[in-house]
């Protein structure tokens, strides 16, 4: 860290931190724009962003879900100095708020208590029809496409295109800035 970032961050008494893909690439989590990154991948017969909306989860879940299983969800990775550093000070009182596009849930891993996922995350999941929630376990242990005891289709609770993102999340956001 560099010498003018300590002194901002000494002097600070309300820190919003703002982030995405490039904070968890250091765990081996790929983004979705660099050249190693997911929007680069050639094995599906579709491309990824594609394969991230709406009517792709609705029309293909199947297809939705083998990409989604290969390329979307890491619940290995670690929080990295990043996610470790953010999460201290908060506990520190200088941070108020964790704002991420991030799904991977790796701030929280990390200690951070004030997470706002701005596109959701896969260690949530619910059922379609009934809204009963599921753990990350559920859709990953499932055979097929993941359903509810109610025999709906099981979504991560992650935005895809042609998708809202959530208003109370967005309001908590603003609010933090």
């Amino acid at each position: 860290m560099s010498k003018e970032l300590r002194e901002i961050i000494k002097n600070s008494q309300r820190i919003v931190f703002f982030g995405g893909a490039g904070v968890s690439t250091e765990s081996n989590i790929p983004d979705f724009r660099s050249d190693e990154g997911i929007y680069q991948e050639k094995k599906y017969r579709f491309s990824p962003e594609v394969m991230l909306s709406h009517t792709f989860f609705m029309r293909y879940p199947q297809e939705f879900y083998d990409f989604y299983f290969d390329k979307m969800i890491y619940p290995d990775a670690k929080p990295n100095p990043a996610h470790l550093a953010l999460a201290r000070l908060e506990q520190q009182g200088k941070l108020t708020a964790v704002i991420t596009q991030n799904i991977d849930g790796l701030h929280q891993k990390a200690g951070s208590q004030e997470v706002l996922e701005l596109h959701g995350s896969v260690w949530r999941n619910y059922c379609r029809r009934c809204r009963t929630f599921y753990g990350l376990d559920a859709i990953t242990e499932s055979e097929g496409v993941p359903r509810c005891t109610c025999g709906g289709v099981i979504k991560p609770d992650v935005v895809l295109y042609e998708e809202g993102l959530d208003e109370d999340v967005l309001n908590r956001a603003v609010h933090h800035l």
